[in-house]
Formats: structure tokens, sequence, C-alpha cells
């Protein structure tokens, strides 16, 4: 079957992928094999550093119109928000493999990798992982409620066996999603946010990816709020971490 065709699986993308939603404002329509994702940009010094955001399952691009805009432009940062196969004014469905080369073309969009800091919330840290990965001289990760074991999200929606796999294929598909090798090989700086209380993605994802990273690591475990409301319940403590990590790397004192 083949790593690709393998990721690219209908199933898959039936039942662990949540699509929908709204279209975004200040969109930009991004071509890409097959579709067009309607991401969002918003933009405050198009010369400057810029962060891109990849949100978490069942969330769009205009959730975060409003909020996150306002957050990272206020700190002179433009902030591209960017969106999947089928989510939000996106065409096309969500399907892993293709998602993943995705990533290529919003990296690209977004501008050059050194002047770039991404940032992945929950299923969205597939893609912050895949960017690195794709672009070692990100200037910057962060990743919020990270999944550190891709396939084992995977297989709580899907057996191995509905999928179809032979053993290399099984083999070529665990390389592919190894965000142990992905973090690992990334050198720059990492600040990773995941709250004590997550019931969705334990905190031990975080603790695992803290451990596996290459680069200097900042780990923030929050005491309040779960999976989806660590921004709101932390919402001053979430957004100076962010504050500091963005101005480290700017200044490029976020290795010292």
């Amino acid at each position: 079957m083949g790593v690709v065709d393998l990721l690219n699986h209908p199933l898959i993308g039936e039942r662990y992928f949540f699509p929908g939603g709204r279209t975004p404002a200040s969109e930009l329509r991004l071509p890409v094999a097959g579709a067009v994702l309607a991401c969002g940009v918003h933009r405050v010094d198009p010369d400057g550093f810029t962060v891109v955001h990849f949100h978490g399952n069942g969330e769009v691009v205009a959730d975060w119109q409003g909020v996150l805009d306002r957050a990272i432009n206020r700190l002179g940062w433009d902030l591209l928000l960017a969106e999947y196969r089928g989510y939000g004014g996106s065409t096309g469905h969500p399907v892993l493999g293709s998602m993943l080369d995705d990533v290529a073309a919003v990296i690209e969009a977004a501008g050059p990798p050194e002047k770039l800091v991404v940032m992945g919330r929950s299923v969205g840290s597939f893609f912050a992982l895949e960017a690195v990965s794709r672009f070692p001289t990100i200037a910057g990760l962060i990743l919020e409620s990270a999944i550190a074991d891709p396939l084992e999200r995977l297989l709580l929606r899907v057996t191995r066996s509905e999928l179809g796999a032979s053993a290399d294929d099984w083999r070529a598909l665990e390389e592919r999603l190894d965000h142990r090798a992905k973090i690992g090989g990334y050198t720059g700086p990492t600040l990773l946010l995941h709250t004590r209380f997550d019931g969705l993605v334990d905190v031990s994802h975080a603790q695992r990816l803290a451990r596996w990273g290459g680069g200097e690591r900042t780990l923030c475990v929050f005491p309040h709020g779960d999976h989806n409301s660590i921004l709101w319940d932390n919402y001053d403590e979430y957004l100076a971490e962010v504050a500091s990590f963005l101005a480290r790397v700017r200044t490029g004192r976020a290795a010292s």
C-alpha cells in the first residue's frame, strides 16, 4: 500500500478528524495539491517575524480570530493561522498524509523560516513538528497540549487490521509519525505549554516531548484548566510565557 496511501486511508480521516466550521476573516487562499486552504493572515509588520499557528481538532481558524491575532499582533508579530483541508472555508477532505504535506506550502507562504515561530495546539502539534522537521532553521517552536505519540492517538479510533497495512508499511508509518525523532532533530528553542489536569492529552505527553527535544526547552505546566480551557483559565500567565519566548527568539537570546 505504501506509507502515503496508508496515511491517507479514509478511515483515519473519517474517525480522527472533525472538519467543518466558519470561513475565516482576513483570509489567505493557499492552493495545495487537490485543495485550497482558507488560512487567516494578520499582519502588523510585513518585514518582521511571524507566528504560524496550527489549531486543534474540532476547531477552525475563525475560532482564533479576534483572540490570538490581537495578542500576537500586540507583541509586534504577524500571525498566520493555518487551516486544514475540509476545515473552515477550505476545500478538500482531511486526509493525514496530504495534510502533513500541506505544511510545506503554509511555511513557504509565511516567510523565511529564520523569521518564523510555529505553534501547534493539540493535533496541531502533528503539523508544527512536521514544520520544524522539514524546515530546521525555523526560529522557534511552541507546543500547546501537544501529542507525543500520534500513532497511539490514531489507534484509539482505528485498528491496524482495519487499515490493512503490511509489516513494512507499518514500520514506515511509525517513522513518518515519529515525534521523538522530529523534536529531537530540532535544535531551536521550544516552549511547551500544558495543564496538569488535561483529561484528553495527559501532561505526560508534554513531559516526554520536553525530554526528547534537541534544543533549549521550557516546559510550563499550568495549575488550572483542562485541554480546551488552558488558555482561558491561565490567560495572563499563558500569554506572558508566549510573550517572553517570542521576545527571546526575536533578539536571538532564546538559547542563552
